[in-house]
């Protein structure tokens, strides 16, 4: 796995939209990104225009735009700040020193552990905030916002810059240094988690104030774009992460975004229990063509009845068993063969159908055929087993091998009807909707839950 891991991040080398997802140092590695191409100066210096990282597995970066936090919220209105993913000249700031107004004429001052700075956006001019209002969603934090005019607020503007395992007067680099930002007069930490705004913040990642000082990666940014004109841009590739630590952040990603993603307005989604009774299909397609995804009855619903009577025999098996009864030969074989198959297709459809009930992104049918492949695969096994078990007690002959053919055949006959009578639904269906009589798929809606 790691092997072809690593063939995939040869292959996937470029920067793109969606580098914003990983870690500066991550970032590092893609070819035609600012910290690949070595555009940034080594330390961090007042008056550069900057861009902060959460530190987290998928953590975002530092976001403001004009919008103000709507009433109602317990949020005082001013600007929002939030956590955004993607690249954007929105999550800009310009640092600046506190108590002081910035001289572009001055010589170069280096940012230090322990000094105070105030954050102002570059685009709005309005300068990172806090105080001891609730923040919108996590009640237990406070507001984090964006105030002042032109870069000139008040004292909750000013926080002090803690570096992660820093020493006083240790100098602030780009990527590398881990930072802390505690707010000068309430004491708490800039923080950020995977906790979504409403539609009022675009579904951006909430940013907050925590008051708790706990130790956690939401808590900590590092300085991740870095533009000084009076700077010189870092040479060498110090940046670069191990194999290792990019194979671990990826999964996080991956986890961290797959579990975030929401439905869409007026969008049909599902719910687990729905999958395997096939209880609601999915539009595809709602033009002259209709494409609905449904699940063949006969399969689902075939498929499930097996699925109980291989727990039933299970159960069975099992009390005979602590009972100490004793199977023939030729049957002992046939049951521990069976029970053998079907257990691990049983433990495959398991572990690709429950964990969804864990999950809180959107649910949609199709998540439900990773696991409809174990259990068909069951219902064959099941199936063939019941079908040796009842003809073995027949006498070898022609009645045998005639039932045995036309069970069978039946089956069989029965899954190609049932896909024959239901394959517009994948084919793309045209005219009236299946209540009229003059649809190619009228009488074939056996539940009011179906719309087709």
């Amino acid at each position: 796995m790691c092997l072809h891991f690593d063939v995939y991040l040869l292959l996937v080398w470029s920067s793109g939209n969606g580098d914003g997802f990983f870690s500066s140092a991550f970032q590092s590695t893609l070819y035609g990104n600012e910290l690949h191409d070595l555009l940034v100066p080594e330390y961090v210096a007042y008056g550069a225009v900057i861009t902060l990282k959460n530190h987290r597995g998928g953590g975002g970066l530092l976001h403001s735009h004009s919008h103000l936090y709507p009433e109602g919220e317990g949020t005082i209105q001013q600007q929002q700040i939030t956590a955004y993913s993607h690249k954007d000249d929105n999550n800009k700031w310009i640092i600046k020193k506190a108590h002081a107004a910035l001289n572009h004429s001055a010589p170069v001052e280096f940012v230090f552990n322990g000094d105070e700075i105030r954050l102002e956006h570059h685009g709005t001019h309005r300068n990172l905030h806090s105080h001891t209002d609730k923040a919108p969603m996590t009640k237990s934090h406070y507001q984090v916002s964006g105030y002042g005019q032109d870069g000139v607020g008040d004292t909750n503007d000013y926080w002090v810059v803690e570096l992660e395992n820093g020493q006083p007067g240790d100098k602030i680099k780009t990527v590398t240094s881990l930072l802390k930002l505690r707010h000068k007069n309430v004491g708490c930490y800039l923080h950020s988690h995977s906790t979504q705004l409403p539609k009022w913040g675009w579904e951006q990642l909430e940013v907050t104030c925590n008051p708790f000082n706990d130790l956690t990666n939401n808590v900590l940014w590092n300085v991740e774009g870095n533009v000084h004109t009076k700077l010189p841009n870092i040479e060498g590739d110090f940046f670069k992460p191990s194999f290792v630590s990019k194979f671990l952040e990826s999964q996080v990603v991956m986890a961290e975004s797959n579990n975030n993603m929401k439905p869409k307005e007026g969008e049909v989604t599902s719910k687990p229990w729905q999958w395997p009774i096939n209880y609601q299909g999915q539009h595809f397609s709602g033009s002259s063509y209709r494409v609905y995804l449904l699940g063949n009855p006969v399969v689902f619903w075939g498929s499930g009845v097996l699925l109980i009577v291989y727990l039933i025999f299970f159960i069975i098996d099992l009390m005979l068993r602590q009972r100490g009864v004793e199977y023939s030969p030729f049957l002992k074989a046939r049951v521990d063969r069976y029970l053998y198959a079907a257990g691990w297709m049983f433990v495959g459809w398991v572990l690709h159908y429950l964990p969804f009930y864990l999950m809180g992104r959107v649910l949609y049918f199709h998540h439900y055929f990773p696991a409809l492949m174990f259990i068909c695969m069951l219902s064959g096994i099941t199936i063939e087993f019941l079908i040796t078990l009842l003809t073995s007690y027949l006498k070898d002959g022609i009645f045998k091998s005639v039932l045995f053919h036309f069970t069978v055949g039946v089956i069989v006959s029965t899954i190609i009807g049932s896909f024959y009578l239901f394959m517009p639904l994948a084919y793309g269906m045209t005219g009236e909707k299946s209540n009229s009589p003059n649809s190619e798929m009228y009488g074939l809606k056996w539940l009011d839950t179906w719309d087709f």
